[in-house]
Formats: C-alpha cells, sequence, structure tokens
C-alpha cells in the first residue's frame, strides 16, 4: 500500500492547453499598470480621446438654442424672485465670457432655451451652468427649483419632460451670487479676509445631451479604479481590479470609444460591481451591513459669508436635495438647525413645502433638536437649555415630531453637561465628528456611553470616517472600518457624506459611487459592506437596543469631551462674547420681573412672550459655532452686534415697563433690586452699623499700599506685590511674585488664527510694566490706583484696581481695565501667581464644575494648556483658596501655581480688524478661607448680575413677599441655585396667538422654575412662594412636559437633586 505506480495516462482535458508557447509574456509592473489608470478619466492631456470625451453625445450654447439676458442687482441687495423679476427693471443681453462682480452682489438672468429638434429621443438632457460661484435655478413662475456651486462642481440641471418639448423656447430665470461655496477669500487660502472687488466669469450655459453609459462607465472606472490603487498590494481583490480596470482601457480603444464598445466596458465592469448597480435594488441584499451612508449638508449659518447669504445657501441646497431625493429611491437626507428651517419657511415657501412633504415620507429626516448648530463651550446653562427648547417646539410644531439625536458635527469641544440637558430634551444618542482634529492625542472611541457631570448619559457616535463631509469616496468606506476604534463593542459605523460647510449636501456622483461600493461588498468582499435606506435613528436604536439587552457594553466616558485644537476661540472677538453674556443676564432679569408681574395681576400687563422668543433666538442664533467663537468674517460680527443692539433696546424697554408694573416709579430714594435667588449684602446698610473703611497710602512713585480690614495690598509697578489676607493670617502671592500682572504673548498658530493657540506661545512671555500709577479713589468707601501700560506705540492698557470697605460678605480686589488694543497677532493676558497648591483647578461650567490639570505630567494634561471656563476659576487647598471671577472672558489657564485670565487676541483671519479697538474688561480676586464653596459660585453671580437701580418702592410692603418668592429658605443647602424663572411655555395666558405655526396654547398659568445643584453633592432645600398661589407642583424635563407630581408644602417646595442635577419644575399658579 503507498508504494503502487500508476500507469496510465491522464485524461484528456477538455481545454486545449498548447504544446508550443505562442509568444512571451511579461509580469505586469503594477505601478505602471495603476498609473495607466488616470488617463482614461483625466482631462488633461489625452481627454480628447478618452472616455471623458465620450460624457456628452451633443452640446449647443449661444443663440439660437440658448438666449440669455441680465438684471444687476443695485450695490449688494439680494432681492426676492418677485423683486428682481419687475416689470422694471431692464435685462440687458449678455454671454458667455462675461464677468460679474463685486463681490456679494446679485445677478439675475433670464435664460430662453430651445430643446434642439434632433434631441428628441436622447435619454437624458442638462443645462450646464457654471459662473463660478453659487447660483439658483427659478421657474418663470418663481418657484426655486435647484442651486448651483459653480467652478466644474454641480453644474448641472436635468431637463425634466415638461422643458424637454423639442422646438418650443422654454424660460427660467438664474439667481447668481458673487461668491463661491467659501465666500469671497482671495487667492486659493478660504480663511483669509475676503476680497471685496472679486468678479465671476460665465464660463459655461450650454444645453447638453448626456451619454449616459458612458457617464456610468465613468463611476464604474473611478470605483473598481479605488480599488486597484487602495486595496492591499498582496490581495486577490486588488489585483484583479487592476486588471478589470487594463481590460475596460483596452475594449475601449479597440472600439474607438463607440457607445456599444462603452456598453461592452460596462459588461467587462460588472464582473467586479456586479450587474445591480444602476438602480437601489443594489442594496436589497440583506447581508449584514457595517455601514450606514447618511446624507448630510452642513450649512455653517455664518462664517466666511453673513448670515444673509446662509439664508439663500439653504435653499439653494435643500431645494437640490429634494431634488436628489425624487431621483434616488434609497437616498436617506438629514438636516439640523431649526433656525434654518425657519428661514426656509419665511422666505422660500415652495422649497420648504417641497422639504415638508420628504419629511413626510421619511426621506428628508430632521435632527438635531437645537435652534443652531451651537459652541456648547461659551453658553450659559440656560442658553443651552433653550437651544433645545426652541429647536424641538420648531420642530414638533412643523413636522410633528421631536428630535431624538443630538447632532453636532462640527463645534469646538463639547460641555460636560451636555449629556443630561440632552435626556431632559428627549435626546439619548449623540453624534459629532470634531475631536477627529485633536492636535496632540487620539480620541480613542468611536461608539461610547459619554456620562454627565449628574450621571446622566447618552450613545455616542464618532464616524470613524472622521469627517462629516465625505466625498463618499471608495476610501471613506474603508475607512468605516479600517479607522474604528470600538471593534470590541460594536462594529458598525455611520458614514456621513455630503458636501458641506458651505453647504451643498450629497452630489449626484456621490449617490453612484456608493452603489458600486456595495457592488464591489457584494461581488468581490474585503469592502465594508454600506447600506443607504436606514436612518439614523435605525443606527442608533440597534445600538441602544443592544446595550439595553446586555449584548454589548460600551465604554464609558465621563466628563468634557475637551476639543484639543481652536483654543483661541474662547477670547477671539471679545466684543462679541461680551454681548451674548450681557444678553443672557438680560434675559434673566427680564423673565423673573415679567413673571412677577403677571402673578401681581397687573391690569393691562401681558407677559411678553412674543419678544422675549424673538431675543432668545436672537441669542441663539449668534451662538452658532463659528459665530460666538469669533472665526467669522467682519461680515458676520457688523450682523451681530445689530442682533445684540436690538436685543438690548428691546430688553431694556421691555424691563422699565415691568418695573413700572411692579409699581417702581421715577422718583424716590435710589435703591437697588435684586434678581438672584439669594440676598445680597448690602455695603450701604452694613456701612452705617459698622463703619468698615478702606484706605490707601503712597510710598513711592510706583509703590502704593490698599487696606481694608479684610486685606492689605502692596502695589509696584501696577502689579500687586503682596495680598495678605488679615482674617487667614496668610500671604497670597508668593514671595518675588507679581500678581494681577499683565502679559503678553507672541501669537501665531499653525494655521488657524482666529481658532487657534498653539502651546508655544507660552514660550514667548512677555510682563508689561506700568509707566504710571496714581490714587483714583481716596475712600473711605472704596480706594483705587490706576496704570497706564504701554504696550507698543499703537496700544495701551489703563487699569484700575479697586478695593472696597469691607463686608460680612466675601470681599473681593477689583479690577477694570480700559484697554487700546491695535496688536498683530499677540495675546493679552494677566496673570495670578498665588500660594496655593494643587494637582487639579476647578472652573464653572454650565450648571456646574469641570476639574482640569494644573500640570503637564503626560501629552492629555499638557493639551489642556488652555481652556474654558465661565464666570469663575479657583485653585484652592486644604483650607484656603483663591478664585478669580471674570465678566464675559471665557479663557483661562493654571499651570503649577500661576493662574491666567485671557483678554484680548488679535488675530488678522478671517477678520483682519478682529478686537481692534478700546475694550472695557472687568476681573477680581476672591481669596477665600476653606474650600470652594457657595461664595464663589454666589460671587461669580453677582459680579456677572448687578442689582436692577431703581427708585425706593412706594409701598414695598405690596411687593415684600413676592420678591422673596422662588428663593430657597435659609435651612436649604447654600449649593443649590435658583437659575431661571419664567412663564409656562404655551400658557394660554402669555402665548403669542399668532398662526406662526406655534404650539397650541393650554389652559393654566404656569411658572418654570429651573434649579440646579452647583458644588458637586446631595442638595435639599424648599423654594419659598410667599404671595404664589401654586396649586399644583410637577417636576418636569426643560420641554416642559410633567414628569413628576410633587407636593407644595406651606413653606414652598420642598426639592432634592443630586449632585450637578439640573432640575426644572412646573407651578400651576392661580
Amino acid at each position: 500500500m503507498g508504494g503502487e505506480k500508476d500507469t496510465k495516462m491522464p485524461s484528456a482535458s477538455s481545454a486545449h492547453y498548447p504544446q508550443l508557447a505562442v509568444r512571451p509574456v511579461g509580469k505586469q509592473i503594477t505601478s505602471i499598470y495603476q498609473d495607466r489608470l488616470r488617463q482614461f478619466v483625466d482631462g488633461g492631456q489625452y481627454s480628447g480621446v478618452n472616455l471623458v470625451a465620450r460624457l456628452d453625445d451633443a452640446r449647443v450654447s449661444g443663440s439660437p438654442n440658448v438666449k440669455l439676458h441680465v438684471w444687476s442687482a443695485p450695490g449688494l441687495e439680494r432681492p426676492t424672485f418677485k423683486e428682481a423679476t419687475s416689470k422694471d427693471n431692464e435685462f440687458k443681453k449678455t454671454s458667455i465670457g462675461e464677468s460679474f462682480g463685486p463681490s456679494w452682489s446679485t445677478h439675475w438672468f433670464e435664460l430662453r432655451f430651445t430643446v434642439p429638434k434632433g434631441w428628441k429621443s436622447k435619454r437624458q438632457v442638462e443645462l450646464h451652468w457654471d459662473s463660478q460661484g453659487e447660483a439658483m435655478v427659478w421657474t418663470k413662475d418663481g418657484k426655486p427649483l435647484q442651486g448651483l456651486t459653480g467652478r466644474g462642481e454641480r453644474t448641472e440641471w436635468i431637463l425634466k419632460d415638461e422643458y424637454r418639448e423639442v422646438g418650443k423656447e422654454h424660460t427660467i430665470y438664474i439667481e447668481m451670487a458673487c461668491n463661491s461655496m467659501f465666500g469671497n477669500a482671495p487667492g486659493g487660502d478660504t480663511i483669509q479676509p475676503p476680497d471685496p472687488n472679486k468678479y465671476y466669469t460665465l464660463v459655461e450655459c450650454d444645453l447638453v445631451s448626456v451619454n449616459v453609459d458612458a457617464r456610468a462607465l465613468y463611476y464604474d472606472f473611478w470605483i473598481i479604479g479605488d480599488a486597484a490603487r487602495e486595496f492591499p498590494d498582496d490581495s486577490w481583490e486588488q489585483h484583479k481590479a487592476l486588471q478589470i480596470c487594463n481590460e475596460i482601457m483596452d475594449c475601449f480603444i479597440a472600439g474607438e470609444g463607440s457607445n456599444d464598445c462603452i456598453r461592452e466596458c460596462r459588461k467587462i465592469a460588472q464582473r467586479y460591481l456586479g450587474d445591480k448597480i444602476d438602480s437601489a435594488e443594489v442594496y436589497a441584499n440583506k447581508q449584514p451591513v457595517l455601514v450606514d451612508g447618511i446624507g448630510n449638508c452642513h450649512i455653517d449659518s455664518c462664517w466666511l459669508w453673513p448670515w444673509a447669504e446662509t439664508k439663500r445657501k439653504v435653499a439653494r441646497s435643500w431645494s437640490t436635495q429634494c431634488d436628489m431625493l425624487d431621483r434616488y429611491p434609497e437616498y436617506r437626507f438629514v438636516a439640523s438647525q431649526a433656525q434654518q428651517f425657519q428661514w426656509l419657511e419665511q422666505l422660500y415657501p415652495y422649497a420648504f413645502d417641497r422639504v415638508k412633504s420628504h419629511v413626510k415620507e421619511g426621506t428628508f429626516q430632521p435632527i438635531g433638536g437645537s435652534w443652531v448648530e451651537h459652541d456648547t463651550n461659551m453658553p450659559s446653562g440656560e442658553s443651552l437649555v433653550r437651544q433645545f427648547l426652541y429647536g424641538q417646539r420648531y420642530f414638533e410644531s412643523r413636522f410633528g415630531q421631536r428630535c431624538r439625536t443630538f447632532w453636532l458635527p462640527d463645534t469646538f469641544g463639547y460641555s460636560p453637561q451636555i449629556p443630561q440637558i440632552c435626556r431632559l430634551a428627549g435626546m439619548n444618542r449623540f453624534l459629532t465628528n470634531k475631536l477627529s482634529w485633536n492636535n496632540i492625542n487620539n480620541f480613542p472611541h468611536t461608539t461610547f456611553n459619554w456620562v454627565s457631570l449628574d450621571g446622566s448619559q447618552v450613545i455616542c457616535h464618532m464616524p470613524p470616517s472622521e469627517t462629516y463631509t465625505a466625498q463618499a469616496h471608495f476610501g471613506d468606506v474603508k475607512r468605516s472600518e479600517s479607522q474604528h476604534k470600538s471593534m470590541d463593542q460594536d462594529a458598525t459605523s455611520l458614514l456621513v457624506y455630503g458636501k458641506g460647510d458651505g453647504g451643498g449636501g450629497p452630489t449626484f456622483e456621490m449617490l453612484e459611487k456608493l452603489r458600486r461600493c456595495r457592488g464591489v461588498s457584494d461581488t468581490v468582499g474585503r469592502l465594508p459592506r454600506v447600506h443607504l435606506g436606514n436612518s439614523v435613528e435605525d443606527f442608533f436604536d440597534r445600538l441602544e437596543k443592544k446595550e439595553a439587552t446586555g449584548e454589548t457594553e460600551l465604554v464609558t466616558w465621563y466628563g468634557e469631551l475637551y476639543f484639543e485644537f481652536h483654543r483661541g476661540t474662547y477670547t477671539t472677538q471679545a466684543d462679541n462674547k461680551k454681548n451674548n453674556r450681557k444678553s443672557e443676564v438680560l434675559l434673566h432679569d427680564l423673565e423673573y420681573l415679567a413673571t412677577l408681574v403677571t402673578l401681581k395681576g397687573v391690569k393691562g400687563y401681558k407677559y411678553p412672550k412674543k419678544q422675549i422668543d424673538k431675543m432668545w433666538e436672537g441669542v441663539l442664533l449668534c451662538q452658532f459655532h463659528d459665530c460666538l467663537p469669533g472665526s467669522s468674517i467682519e461680515m458676520c460680527y457688523d450682523d451681530s452686534a445689530e442682533i445684540y443692539a436690538d436685543i438690548f433696546e428691546t430688553g431694556g424697554h421691555l424691563i422699565k415697563e415691568a418695573l413700572k408694573a411692579l409699581g417702581y416709579g421715577d422718583k424716590g430714594e435710589p435703591s437697588t433690586l435684586n434678581t438672584l435667588s439669594w440676598e445680597r449684602s448690602s455695603p450701604a446698610t452694613l456701612e452705617a452699623a459698622s463703619k468698615p473703611h478702606a484706605t490707601v497710602r503712597q510710598i513711592s512713585d510706583s509703590e502704593f499700599t490698599l487696606e481694608n480690614d479684610a486685606f492689605q495690598i502692596s502695589v509696584e509697578d501696577g502689579a500687586i506685590t503682596s495680598l495678605y489676607d488679615k482674617r487667614a493670617h496668610r500671604e497670597v502671592v508668593p514671595k518675588g511674585s507679581r500678581a494681577n500682572q499683565l502679559v503678553l504673548f507672541d501669537d501665531k498658530p499653525l494655521y488657524w488664527q482666529a481658532w487657534d493657540v498653539e502651546v508655544y506661545h507660552l514660550r514667548s512671555r512677555k510682563e508689561l510694566k506700568a509707566s504710571s500709577t496714581t490714587i483714583t479713589d481716596h475712600g473711605p468707601d472704596k480706594v483705587s490706583v490706576t496704570s497706564l501700560t504701554e504696550i507698543s506705540d499703537k496700544s495701551w492698557v489703563k487699569t484700575t484696581l479697586s478695593l472696597s470697605a469691607s463686608s460680612s460678605g466675601s470681599p473681593i480686589i477689583e479690577t477694570t481695565a480700559e484697554v487700546e488694543w491695535h496688536e498683530t497677532m499677540k495675546f493679552l493676558k494677566v496673570e495670578f501667581p498665588v500660594a496655593i497648591t494643587n494637582t487639579e483647578a476647578s472652573y464653572e461650567t454650565q450648571f456646574g464644575i469641570v476639574k482640569r490639570p494644573t500640570h503637564y505630567n503626560t501629552s492629555w494634561d499638557m493639551a489642556k494648556f488652555e481652556v474654558c471656563c465661565h464666570k469663575w476659576a479657583d485653585l484652592s487647598e486644604h483650607g484656603y483658596g483663591v478664585s478669580v471671577l471674570n465678566d464675559s472672558k471665557y479663557g483661562f489657564a493654571t499651570a503649577g501655581h500661576v493662574m491666567r485670565l485671557s483678554l484680548l487676541r488679535a488675530p488678522k483671519a478671517p477678520d483682519a480688524h478682529a478686537d481692534m479697538k478700546t475694550h472695557h474688561i472687568r476681573w477680581a480676586i476672591l481669596p477665600h478661607d476653606g474650600a470652594l464653596d457657595e461664595r464663589t459660585v454666589r460671587a461669580g453671580y453677582e459680579f456677572n448680575y448687578p442689582p436692577l437701580h431703581v427708585k425706593a418702592h412706594p409701598q414695598p410692603q405690596e411687593l415684600a413677599s413676592l420678591l422673596s418668592a422662588f428663593k430657597f429658605t435659609p435651612d436649604s443647602s447654600p449649593s443649590l441655585v435658583v437659575d431661571t424663572v419664567k412663564r409656562g411655555e404655551d400658557d394660554e395666558d402669555v402665548h403669542p396667538g399668532d398662526s406662526s405655526g406655534a404650539m397650541l396654547a393650554k389652559r393654566g398659568r404656569h411658572v418654570i422654575v429651573r434649579v440646579y445643584e452647583s458644588l458637586g453633592g446631595r442638595g435639599r432645600g424648599t423654594i419659598r412662594l410667599d404671595g404664589v398661589k401654586a396649586t399644583k407642583a410637577w417636576k418636569c424635563n426643560v420641554l416642559e412636559d410633567e414628569l413628576e407630581e410633587l407636593e407644595v408644602g406651606k413653606a414652598g417646595l420642598r426639592v432634592e437633586l443630586r449632585a450637578f442635577e439640573v432640575a426644572t419644575y412646573k407651578l400651576r399658579v392661580g
């Protein structure tokens, strides 16, 4: 056994293998055959003989088939269709080759065209329009149809049947905007300040008969060619792709590019792609899918263009996407930002109706739940709540549904309270992408549970393709697997594709490419299977079910999602940031006072809900993630300044009306009205009782001593060289150090000027020495010294350091600064070295505190060399600490024992004049014995929410009980803060009562009280309801849905909150 030989001849093969070699055959040189592929589809020297030359069957331009006339709008006006097509406007003959401008101007074209008689049987006829900038196609009766991009991108408009009748002249209008998708930057650097005198040339206005088979082959070849280039060189799939591509090219050459050979080439391509790629049927395969493709159109509400242009971008982009949804049944498109829907509804009702129709079909999917895609670092906690309140209410009122996923792909860091606020707004999913831009550490997760300060969690997904504007390339699909960081828990992901930032959204070629990518997966394999037709909610539903059933356990990330990039946005455009905070304070006071008036029952007074809504919508709009951070062009800040001016004017008037309704008049002794939820100390009362005083002495030309019963301060050359706490018997400033010291840094980031400050800027630190100091307040109520510091021959700072007569509260050392700022790429800060040791500093964030390292032990620690804070930052050790308060500043850093408040930057792009003006800035030092506690929290509020100056009420007893309402009783946890008092959104007595599509009014009157626990521990307390007839109470979410009924006690409403919880209470009042 095993040794026998089979002497029989082998059986003959069915195929004849020749005995003699016919010719030599060499091994293909892969790199050469790969490089050859570009010859087939490039527009270079071979474009006359390759596939590009066959993409059109025929093309006509100019008379008699295309007749063109233009009317140019005056100045920089953006007229409506009705205004533009008025009979009063003269349309003049024009043609290809003419240029139009300047930047931001608008030109309306009347286009009359006739399809040639020989084109009756053509499969697809398009108008190709390229004016090198954005444009919109309109019907002759004023319906917006589709946007056009220009510069060779999205230049086609497909003629539907009503425009295909041969021999008949048809008319459309094209609205041309003199800006590209990314504004009007000079040259190729898009973030440079816009050139006001750019002109755009009409380079194409043709009727084109499309060779449908050649266009399809173009995308066949594109994807197979990508496989030949991007699959591993040692894989059979890569080698087969390369052979298929070369075989297609050989077939095309042999057939001389005829239509027959093109069809034959497509048959060759099907060996790699399958035979279902020309329709949605390609997705019918029920094989497991790893990647869900979701079309989106990220439109920055302002950035390199003003608000007014964004409104047109929305109409152009979404009209285009409605057309895409009509053409591709598998396509699903998401759009966020209720503000943009509102703009479309108000300005483009036909386009809005198209959107509503597709929303009803489930193909156009509103998402995000917020008013805009906002910054989450700097808005107050209440602003974050209102982003969702106004956003969700809009989506529910217009489309009958609330959003379940918070969609925020492009903002510059994420507050640790976002998960909690999302859950309170009806959302438990979150999608973002921006952390993939980190320039120091690589964020370690793709899909995970993100946990808030209070323990609330949302499922977070960061698409592994690491972009929210994927071009639907082969590589985008491939990276959805290769860059996925959470494979251990779940391998699925979203591919978010579409032209974005400047709008546009997916193109038809993206849909074609994705069909072919799916064909590769099903026919050859190796590429992760992509699917179109599911929604974002379908994706998260699967994740949620797996998590809920225990099939998977997602990893957790606690606290903020700190963005290791764009740290300069905490400081750039200082006035804009100041306006934001002042608006938030104004609205807080207005809602509180207006609520009190309605509870008092003043006849003829109506809660100004309509005006308040308009004010909030303006604030929320200006919190867009390129506006509030300071990364937009100068025109945007002209726009936001107008919005804020209107808010301040309206709010000031409404507060006066409310005060008048409460009985405050123009006569009487000066007094103040406190709008915060605790009693402020009254310096006047305390002074009368205890006669505290402050003194100041000049020691030399540059040395001064300021003193009260709490502190003794030595000032030399404008800086504090000693701050002695008399109560704690300790020195606050380390020996040899200088606190309240102005410092200047060179500030040249790697690229993104308005956005970034890099760690190396710290190496350029320069102390600024005051040239003079004088006493400006001599006491006894307050003492002050004022120092003048020259920065350069163009810039200076005048600081006034003040010490008030002490009180029983928390005494502070306050500085006011007037800054004349005209620098180039410099960063002004003020430093506070303190004799405190701790490896962590505390910073106020929305509804809580975030702790960050004061050291650079790891790259993760060092990355936080500049961070965001709200009203205060604190460095404390056991038994003692120092807080730094600010008014409308957000950038901060604590390195070792040095605390550093960021004041002003001087970037030159995209706004060449950012912050070049006079600034007025306030900050204060608050030393305190013991740990960080409610004293700092309250001092931060009091520093930013000044009492209202009024004349003494003629009958104060009338208001005494009402003014004590909505404050915590003395035995309540001092960490509890009443942050907001307002009326119920749908109360019948405050409802706007218009037909704007708002939510319906509901019977009854309600007061909403929003409370949070501020220090990180369980808080119990009683909200006083003196003078308020509350018949029922509920704990509710931020959308004011009732969750749990509570009992109203004699002392008020008893509440209990977990650490850093945000709780909203609804009170039914008589």
